[in-house]
């Protein structure tokens, strides 16, 4: 049996010396947020604010802020989970396996949400204001809760088994919200909150949505798991939790998880506001846009009510953590969601949806002599239009086929397969003025950008240069070229002004460098950057740097570009304009006073030593 309420997972961590109570009083106005961060990239323990500036509720976080942790806390049901989703994947593995057939069944005892006849979540009301307002960031727009769990009803067919859960952003206060009184909804185009939010406009019906807070950890996670078709995110909450979802509906008809900390219940109103701005995973803040407002009607709270928190920013985050998680959950439903596709990975490092790796066969062997893309292809048209990979900026996918053991968490050794046997005069695929993440800025509106398919099967057509190209040549205003990875050079470009301006300076550069193309042979890729230090200093630079700063279809540009019948391609290296642009949204910067408090309550003496 896993934890009945997020109260008795905080004293099993403390029981086995995973948490730190802090005692002081912290202010949520940033420097909770910063303690968060810092404590995370020590590798340090959970974190049990016992008072928090200006609420009586204290706060937790930084649960899953190690992988091991994250493992402690789930580690009654985690196998057993595995197991039902692995039969789920594949029936017949209950017959092969009659053990792992056992704790699938078991996991799905636990599955049905039941109402329930205690309601420790509806013992106490208080305010939006009483609730902890922690503010992440300088440039957040007011307060939000970061670990949501979003519940909607399908107008069509309510009830707990078609319903919806997912870790939307809920902002508290600032803006022109009315205090109190309204919250901000941000969900983006492919939730499914908005597909109930549709369907409900449709029948001209209110909208009610309720915001659960805390509870069992495993409803939490079950908000942001990517479940396969036919489990609805309830079940999986009751089954990783050990312990059936219970619920309880309101007389207003809003739906109460009693094992919550936290249940606002309100309905959507028809207008828009603004909601933002907020440091986002992508390591830059999303900005203020209109989206939904929900009209609060009541705030429940239970007795040892403990408010959890999380904080975003640039990966690696505590947030990460759920990533890892979720592959080791969802991996064995990848061949079963997309037929051919072997293993898929949404790089963290790089913000998640701006670069999906993926290892897909390529078994059109008798109409494939020459061992060139083609299945990996309806494979990376199939990921490119499933469930969140949908947001896929830059898709990097290699036939399995070439490299049995090749890992994609590997990324080094990934990009070095790719970029050894893909051909640039066919094996590049954009799809242009389509939607990609709401949080990427680097497109051409919100939702609007563009994608790249880079494909590669066969066998190696070069080898990558371990070192700078010899008398490498640059066009005027380039300079400080590095090595980043094999085969891929980093270059400082001018400061971008405006776009017309840097497509002609990327283009002096595409025809400086295909007058070098029988000595760069070796060096397929070019990005072009703003700190080429920054960028080669580490895989992780390289990767936030290129990805989240570029646009395919307006940053990419080859040495010896050709259209061929509608195709793209070039003759030489491949160019990636990855410089900031002004459009682009701010990257996350901490406030020096706040660094400097901080620093001082983590001094010898101060109630934070020794933690990081």
């Amino acid at each position: 049996m896993g934890y009945k309420s997020l109260a008795a997972c905080v004293r099993d961590l403390e029981r086995n010396g995973r948490l730190h109570r802090i005692t002081a009083e912290i202010d949520p106005h940033l420097e909770m947020a910063e303690i968060q961060r810092r404590v995370y990239a020590a590798g340090g323990p959970a974190l049990l604010f016992e008072r928090v500036r200006g609420s009586r509720f204290p706060a937790v976080s930084n649960l899953y802020g190690t992988l091991e942790r994250a493992r402690f806390i789930f580690r009654r049901e985690f196998r057993a989970v595995q197991s039902l989703i692995g039969l789920k994947a594949d029936p017949a593995s209950a017959v092969r396996a009659p053990l792992s057939g056992l704790r699938a069944f078991g996991a799905a005892l636990k599955a049905p949400p039941l109402p329930g006849l205690l309601r420790p979540a509806l013992y106490g009301q208080c305010r939006i204001t009483d609730l902890p307002q922690i503010v992440s960031w300088p440039r957040d727009g007011g307060a939000f809760v970061t670990l949501p769990q979003v519940y909607s009803d399908n107008p069509d067919k309510p009830g707990p088994l078609q319903s919806n859960l997912g870790m939307y952003r809920v902002q508290l206060s600032g803006n022109d919200y009315v205090a109190d009184r309204e919250i901000g909804l941000h969900y983006q185009i492919h939730r499914g909150i908005g597909v109930h939010h549709a369907r409900s406009l449709a029948r001209g019906e209110p909208f009610r949505v309720s915001v659960f807070v805390g509870g069992p950890p495993a409803h939490a996670f079950a908000a942001v798991m990517p479940l396969p078709e036919g489990l609805p995110e309830l079940a999986f909450a009751g089954a990783l939790a050990g312990r059936n979802f219970r619920y309880h509906r309101t007389q207003s008809g809003h739906m109460v998880s009693l094992d919550a900390d936290f249940v606002i219940t309100g309905t959507v109103a028809s207008e828009l506001k603004r909601e933002g701005p907020f440091g986002d995973h992508l390591g830059y803040y999303s900005l203020a846009h209109e989206f939904p407002v929900l009209r609060v009607e009541t705030v429940y709270h239970r007795k040892d009510a403990i408010w959890p928190f999380t904080v975003v920013g640039r990966p690696p985050q505590e947030d990460t953590v759920f990533g890892q998680l979720i592959h080791e959950l969802a991996s064995p439903m990848a061949p079963v969601s997309i037929p051919g596709l072997r293993a898929r990975h949404a790089v963290d490092a790089a913000g998640v949806h701006p670069l999906l790796l993926a290892i897909g066969s390529e078994r059109y062997t008798p109409y494939n002599p020459t061992r060139r893309p083609m299945e990996i292809l309806t494979i990376a048209n199939a990921l490119l239009g499933f469930n969140q990979a949908s947001l896929a900026k830059y898709l990097m996918i290699v036939a399995g086929e070439d490299a049995p053991d090749l890992d994609l968490h590997h990324i080094d050794e990934f990009l070095a397969h790719l970029l050894e046997r893909i051909d640039f005069t066919r094996d590049l695929h954009f799809q242009t003025r389509t939607t990609i993440d709401t949080l990427d800025y680097s497109g051409t509106g919100l939702n609007e950008g563009s994608k790249l398919v880079l494909a590669a099967a066969g066998p190696p057509l070069r080898k990558l240069a371990r070192e700078l190209p010899a008398r490498l040549r640059l066009a005027s205003g380039f300079r400080d070229a590095r090595l980043a990875l094999p085969g891929v050079v980093v270059v400082r470009g001018p400061r971008y002004v405006r776009a017309a301006a840097a497509q002609a300076e990327m283009r002096r550069l595409a025809a400086q460098l295909a007058g070098q193309a029988a000595r760069l042979k070796q060096s397929p890729l070019f990005v072009v950057c703003d700190d080429c230090e920054f960028s080669a200093r580490t895989l992780n630079n390289f990767l936030w740097t290129t990805f989240t700063r570029s646009n395919p279809s307006h940053d990419v540009y080859g040495a010896g570009e050709f259209i061929d019948h509608k195709h793209w391609g070039c003759t030489g290296p491949l160019l990636i304009d990855a410089r900031r642009k002004p459009f682009h949204a701010p990257p996350l910067v901490e406030d020096p006073a706040v660094t400097r408090r901080v620093d001082q309550l983590a001094a010898p003496g101060g109630p934070l030593h020794g933690l990081f």
